[in-house]
């Protein structure tokens, strides 16, 4: 019976039901550690102030550490209705939001909170927002600018990186790395830790904020701060889940929606990315920094290469706006501050 009960269940999830147990409760799902200070303070922020602001009628369910769907899995999961809230990272899912991507490209973003205000102004605009139909999006936000760390391999130069397998976080910043030499490797956060440790990888590239939340800082001991690309994130909602609501509970989540959360993921990404450096040096670890790399002799190349490179490979794909989309981002780097205190 146990067995019967169980292969429906399954059933219904490959068809998309929704099947919560009660009503009022939301089930959200994401990759990042429970215990990580990116999940108490963004996402279980978020959910306490839609319990609070509805009086409890409304709860939303946790499931970090890709304990509902796998971080790959995680969109269409809430897609389907297998969780009613999915936060990811577009990367993980290929190709789906190359628009989206635009802003991980080097020299578009110089911390999470300019990211984040870049991407969400994007999908405000509506450049980027028919990569989004299929979902009630919540919010986007970045990472703040992701760097080299290597574990007994210093990295001063693109020539260092060659040959070196290198964990790769998307599309784009894998071509970035192809360019420079290294031999991408694809796979979510959560397994990096084991790869890194057992010698699968001999690097990865991570912002500082991520090194502290998935305890990478102990195991990598070359860090070279040369920011080629930027994380970007995306907290969605099921269309049927949101629209079952009440007027008043749609207005709760409506109202830590938008640039307001964005803004509030921005504060904490930028807070962390300061205590995973200061992680790093209290480790041990050799922190070198290239400073323009745009305009560096040794980093330009390959970085101009690959902003190039994706751009072709989108207009290829028919995406005729990809360099407008592009030169928009650019252009809210001066209305979205680095540090917008």
């Amino acid at each position: 019976m146990k067995h019967a009960i169980s292969r429906s269940l399954l059933a219904a999830c490959a068809a998309g039901f929704v099947f919560s147990a009660h009503a009022d409760t939301l089930r959200m799902s994401h990759f990042w550690p429970a215990n990580s200070d990116v999940n108490k303070e963004i996402f279980e922020a978020w959910a306490k102030h839609i319990e609070e602001a509805t009086g409890g009628e409304l709860t939303v369910e946790n499931y970090p550490s890709q304990t509902l769907s796998r971080s790959e899995q995680a969109y269409q999961g809430t897609v389907n209705g297998i969780s009613d809230i999915a936060i990811t990272m577009q990367g993980y899912t290929a190709g789906r939001f190359p628009l989206s991507e635009i802003v991980q490209l080097p020299g578009v973003s110089g911390s999470a909170p300019q990211g984040g205000c870049i991407l969400q102004t994007l999908y405000d605009e509506g450049h980027i927002a028919d990569e989004y139909d299929d979902v009630k999006v919540l919010y986007l936000f970045t990472t703040g600018p992701a760097y080299l760390h290597t574990r007994g391999h210093a990295i001063e130069t693109p020539d260092d990186l060659r040959g070196l397998r290198i964990r790769r976080p998307s599309d784009v910043a894998g071509e970035i790395l192809e360019r420079l030499g290294a031999n991408p490797v694809g796979m979510p956060a959560p397994d990096i830790y084991t790869s890194l440790q057992r010698g699968v990888m001999d690097g990865l590239s991570f912002p500082w904020q991520a090194m502290k939340t998935f305890g990478i800082n102990e195991l990598a001991d070359h860090h070279l701060e040369v920011p080629y690309y930027t994380g970007v994130a995306v907290a969605v909602m099921n269309h049927a889940s949101y629209e079952r609501l009440s007027p008043e509970q749609q207005a709760a989540i409506d109202e830590v929606s938008g640039m307001a959360w964005t803004q509030r993921a921005g504060e904490v990404y930028a807070r962390l990315d300061g205590e995973g450096r200061e992680e790093a040096q209290a480790q041990g670890g050799t922190i070198n920094t290239v400073e323009d790399p745009l305009n560096d002799p040794d980093w330009s190349g390959p970085l101009s290469e690959g902003t190039e490179a994706y751009l072709v490979r989108l207009e290829e794909r028919g995406i005729d706006n990809a360099r407008a989309v592009y030169e928009r981002a650019l252009e809210l780097r001066d209305e979205c501050p680095v540090d917008p205190s």
